[in-house]
């Protein structure tokens, strides 16, 4: 069984930072990808940003320049600086991962609210 726990959601002023984290755990051989997700109220589910196993990274336009994705063996973070209300949203950790010889997975986290509000 895997599991994905992410923390570091809370409720900050325009401008201020935040730090997220995402922990893989449980039976799988490798991690393909790791990345982060938001879905704002009443809209679709979009990328924020995946890091590959080889480090490449591909960032949403709307946060390039402020977020920072970084990778610590199972562990995935994201550095979220000068936030802005619209970057309001539940934000999910998710991972596709090997789970049997050549067999890839894809795993969710339960989900982190992030408010940004004077």
């Amino acid at each position: 069984q895997v599991q994905l726990v992410e923390s570091g959601g809370g409720l900050v002023q325009p401008g201020e930072s935040l730090r997220l984290s995402c922990a893989a755990s449980g039976s799988f051989f490798s991690i393909y990808a790791m990345g982060w997700y938001r879905q704002a109220p009443g809209k679709q589910r979009d990328l924020v940003v995946v890091i590959t196993s080889g480090g490449t990274t591909n960032y949403a336009d709307s946060v390039k320049g402020r977020f920072t994705i970084s990778r610590d063996k199972n562990t995935v973070y994201l550095q979220m600086d000068s936030l802005k209300p619209e970057d309001t949203a539940v934000y999910y950790c998710n991972a596709k991962l090997e789970v049997a010889f050549g067999q890839a997975r894809a795993y969710w986290g339960q989900g982190t609210q992030v408010t940004v509000s004077s």
